[in-house]
This record gives C-alpha cells, structure tokens and sequence, in this order.
C-alpha cells in the first residue's frame, strides 16, 4: 500500500468539506454571478464584492479563480480597500492550493497576513495562518505546519471565532497524530472536540471522536479505539457519510498490519469492503481489496489473494473524479462566511428580461463547454491513473530490489522461483563490535538500536558504493560479499577498501558531538567457493552458504579492535597492491591451524 499519502491525513478532507459546504461555496453561483462580471455594469464598490464571490464560488477552473483574485487584489490596492485585498490574496492561495502548486500558495498566504495584521484585522490574520499551517501539513513539513497552528490557535483565541478555533485544533491534532505524537494529537482532539460540542457540529464531533480512537489504538488499547471508530461510525451512518468510515476502518487494519495482528486486520479491511460495495465506493472497493490481497498473500492463501488484487485493479480503472478528489484533499482551509445578501442585490441590478436572454445563450454556451471539459478531464484522468499505475509498480520494484538482488528479483518474477547458484570465488567480510553485550546493558535500548542504525547504514552506503552484496546482520554482525550475484575479477579489492571505509567510519565516530555509543570493531575476511539462493516463503532473504562463510567468521572472531584479519587466500588476490603483516599460523576451533594476515593501515 502506497505510503506517498498516509491513511490518517486523508481525514481531514472529511473534516474541511463540511466546513467549505457551511460557508456555501457553490459553482452555480460563480456562473450567475460571471454574467454580471461580463456586463461591466457595476460600480468599483459592488466590482469588489463581486470579485470576491466570484474567487471564492469559482470551483471548476482554479486558473480562472486566480484571475478573479489578482483582479480583486489590484483594485482594492487602488481603492485603499485593505481588507479586500486581504480576502484576494487569501483566495487566491485557496486556489493556488487546489492547483497543488504549495510554494505559491504559502506566497499568498504570507502577503495577506501581512495585509491583515497591518490593517488589524485579527480574525483574518488568524484564518489565513491557519491556511499556512495546513498547507505545510500538506507538504509533510511538520516543524512549520506545528508552529503556524500555534500562531493560528493564539490568535483565534483571542478573536473567539470557534469554528476557526475548532478546526485550527482539530488540523494541528491530525498533524501531531500524522508524525506519530500520540499524546499531543490527543490533546489537541479532545479540545477541538470540546468545541465542536459547543457548536453542536455533529460531523466534525463524529471525526474527532474517529481520530481520538486512531489515536488510542496507536496507543496499544485497542478496545478503547475500536469502541470511539464505533462511536463515530454510527454518527457518520445516521450522516449517510460512509466514506469516512471505510477509511477509518482501513486505518485500523494498518495498524493490526503493524502490531502482526494478521486476522484482525483482515477483519476490519472485510467490513470497509462490505460497506463500500453496500454504497458503491469505489475508491474505497479498490483500497480494500488491495490490502486483502496483501493480507492474504502474506499468510499464503494465493487463491484469495489473487481474487481480491483482481478486483482492486478492476475498481481502480474504474474510478472517476479522481481530480475532483484531489482538489477535497487539498482544500484545507477554513473561508470567509458572508455572501446570500451581497449576491441577491447584484442580481437585482439587473433587469429580469435582459437575464432570461442572456442565461439562454450563456446556457447553451455553458452545455458545450461542459462537454468539452469533461472529454479533457476524461482525458486527463486517463493519463493520471496510468501514471499511478506506473507509480505503484515502481514501488513495488524498488521494496523488492531493497530485500533481493536484481537478477534474483528478475528470476523469481519470471519463473515464480529461484535457482540456487554455486560461484567458484566470492570474498566475504564479517564485522564485529567488541564487548557490544557488556555495553548493551549499560544504555538504554533506544541509544543502542540508535547507535547501531547509525553504523549499519553507514556500511550500506560504503557496500553499494563498491557493488557489493549486503546479505544480513545479526545482532551487531554485519555480513557481506563480493562477486556475486554478478561475476568480477575484483571483489577481493572491493571488499577490502569497503573494510577500510567502515574502519574509518567508526574512528570518526569518535568525534561526533551526539550521544553515539561508540565501539572497537574488528573485520575478516576470506575468499572462496559459496551457494547462493532464497530460501522460504516468509521474509525472503537472500543468503550465502559454504565453507567460506565458516573461515570468513572465524577470520573476524580472531581479528584485533580496529584491524582487518585476512586469510591466506584473500592476500594472495590483493597481494601486492595491499601491504599486510603475516600473522603466522593460528590455531582455530574446528579448523586447526590457518594463516592469516593483517591488513596495514594506511
């Protein structure tokens, strides 16, 4: 399951459509409204507030929005109207959003705050923040999106605008859920719930207590979780609202996903299904039977998981709209609340008989462009849907690619399985920690799990760097080699230069200023004859075996902190490009006496 879009950010589209549908955005209107923009027979006064209507009713065509926008921007300049241009900038970022174009939007955003604040208009200044901390939220930038809402909640405080308030709370708690802040995300929740009570706004009450319960199975209290998702569902049932309820259950089953809670999570992925089929969800028919053809895969039932990725792929190419469910997921801010009394005197400028004429023709007009809009869309939605295919199978790849090599990854996609593989010459290197027992009992897990990540990650980037083989780690081993899956002459040498890049890596270690836990590595290494293969249906893993793993062990066992302990026949291929010190022979377990060399530092 695609992660470019976590599950729990989507709720907030359920949250900001009730808000935008309160304040009564409505296409109709924009369209009314655009013949008496045409006209020209208005005064700048009323040119003003028409603008505005039109910026911010104008759903269809977002460029025309902006141009509606700009256009009320440079007039109300003109007339020292400063809250006006406040509101031009503020729509215009809306539709900026809307666009996906964030770094503009936030531009808008920024120059009408700094309208509002100039001209004291503080319930303003505290709504449009509130638009730049849901857009960095967008843009999964926490740090900004967190200190915007902050700024935001301080100042709708002050102002008391609850509805604002409420939302800039309840955006702020889906955050912090977001990037795994469960306590403060609950915080947030409850007060943003508080005041939807107040407001007696059931559906976002409805999301609040769904949220909290996302928050508590995060938690690990599963029965208090799954009882408020129940809470909010049945809410949302008597709303009719059944789309925020299957993604509320898929989210759930992500976290069973998680917690390898297997059967759960297939349960809860079941009953999103059976309501999305009840409704004709499509989206949310195609999400679901997605995850059970993961779900089923992974506990081996083949039969069942091919069924359901069958009707995923069925249910996706069948979505539609997938642009105007963008464009919910992107708007994320509260807007302005006038407009019934404005739009019914402007109307009334105009004489009845001179608007059944014009409608006739704007209609007739309005039909073909309808029609040609929609081919486009059609058109365009086409393209994005195979885009995201594309998308997804590059996903797929890549995770595959993290876990398998290459040509392994082609061989088991094309014959279902993989053949194990002799290579007569491979170098292998074990590393180890010294005394890591003894230290791991003296820093908390946290620091030693850090501490080892930090290490791993630099050696997986020194291992790709000279195209080697990583194949797995073992508490604080790491293990890998070179010369295989793809045959070369000079695997000896890589994997020495590799072992010299990791010695570095933890000598400079020393240096870093932060809480590392430092350790005193040792290295071996020998080359030799291996097979090669995947083993298993769970967890592939591609692995190594032979005589040569034994010796390479036994090489790091016998090594020095801080030194590369080399057998005879990796220095016989490195030889004399490398210097190394002869050991001798050194008696080992199992194995009786074998030469080794050190290799010199430089």
């Amino acid at each position: 399951m695609t992660k470019s879009r976590n599950p729990i950010f989507i709720f907030l589209v359920f949250l900001i459509i009730p808000v935008a549908q309160a304040v009564g955005q409505d296409q109709r209107v924009a369209d009314s409204l655009a013949l008496i923009y045409k006209s020209g027979n208005v005064t700048d006064s009323a040119r003003l507030e028409l603008l505005r209507n039109l910026a911010f009713n104008e759903i269809r065509d977002s460029h025309l929005g902006i141009r509606y926008a700009e256009e009320l921007i440079v007039l109300a300049e003109k007339m020292g109207e400063g809250i006006y241009q406040y509101r031009g900038y503020l729509q215009k970022g809306n539709k900026q959003l809307q666009l996906g174009d964030l770094q503009a939007a936030l531009e808008s955003y920024r120059k009408g705050a700094e309208i509002a604040r100039a001209i004291g208009y503080t319930a303003g200044e505290g709504s449009i923040i509130l638009a730049i901390a849901d857009t960095y939220a967008a843009s999964n930038n926490f740090a900004s999106a967190i200190e915007y809402y902050r700024k935001s909640i301080a100042i709708l405080r002050k102002v008391k605008d609850e509805l604002a308030l409420a939302t800039a709370i309840n955006n702020a708690g889906d955050t912090f859920l977001n990037n795994k802040f469960y306590d403060s995300a609950l915080v947030y929740f409850e007060e943003s719930q508080t005041l939807f009570k107040k407001l007696n706004y059931e559906q976002a009450i409805a999301y609040t207590i769904g949220n909290i319960g996302m928050v508590y199975a995060h938690l690990g209290r599963p029965d208090v979780a799954e009882n408020q998702i129940n809470q909010a569902i049945q809410i949302l049932e008597q709303r009719e609202d059944y789309s925020p309820i299957c993604i509320y259950l898929m989210s759930i089953c992500d976290i069973y996903v998680e917690k390898g809670r297997e059967q759960e999570a297939i349960n809860y992925a079941e009953r999103s299904l059976a309501i999305a089929q009840k409704y004709g969800l499509k989206m949310q028919i195609s999400s679901a039977n997605r995850k059970l053809a993961e779900l089923y895969e992974r506990s081996g039932e083949l039969g069942k998981a091919y069924t359901y990725y069958k009707n995923h792929i069925v249910f996706r190419d069948s979505v539609n709209n997938l642009e105007t469910v963008q464009q919910m997921a992107d708007q994320r801010t509260k807007f302005e609340i006038s407009r019934k009394q404005v739009e019914i005197d402007l109307l009334n400028q105009q004489r009845r008989n001179q608007r059944i004429i014009l409608f006739g023709t704007i209609i007739t007009s309005f039909l073909i462009i309808v029609l040609a809009v929609g081919l486009f869309n059609r058109y365009r939605f086409i393209k994005k849907t195979n885009a995201i295919i594309e998308d997804e199978q590059k996903r797929s790849d890549s995770l595959l690619l993290n876990i398998l090599p290459q040509e392994t990854v082609t061989e088991l996609k094309e014959k279902g399985q993989v053949q194990a593989k002799k290579f007569d010459s491979v170098t292998v290197l074990f590393t180890d920690f010294k005394g890591f027992t003894t230290l791991s009992e003296q820093v908390s897990p946290e620091q030693l799990v850090r501490s080892v990540d930090y290490y791993f990650k630099e050696f997986d980037a020194i291992v790709s760097r000279y195209k080697l083989e990583k194949i797995k780690t073992i508490g604080d081993s790491y293990m890998c080699a070179g010369g295989l899956p793809s045959v070369n002459q000079t695997h000896a040498t890589d994997v020495i230069r590799a072992a010299q890049e990791m010695i570095k890596v933890v000598d400079q270690s020393l240096s870093r200023p932060d809480d590392l836990t430092h350790f005193e590595i040792r290295i071996g290494v020998h080359t030799g004859p291996v097979v090669a293969g995947v083993v298993g249906s769970l967890k592939w893993q591609y692995d190594i075996w032979g005589d040569t793993v034994n010796v390479a062990s036994r090489m790091e066992s016998m090594s020095e902190p801080g030194r590369i302990n080399l057998s005879e026949t990796t220095y016989r291929l490195i030889n004399p490009q490398f210097a190394c010190s002869y050991r001798g022979e050194i008696a080992v377990k199992n194995r009786g006496h074998l030469k080794m060399y050190f290799l010199d530092t430089a």
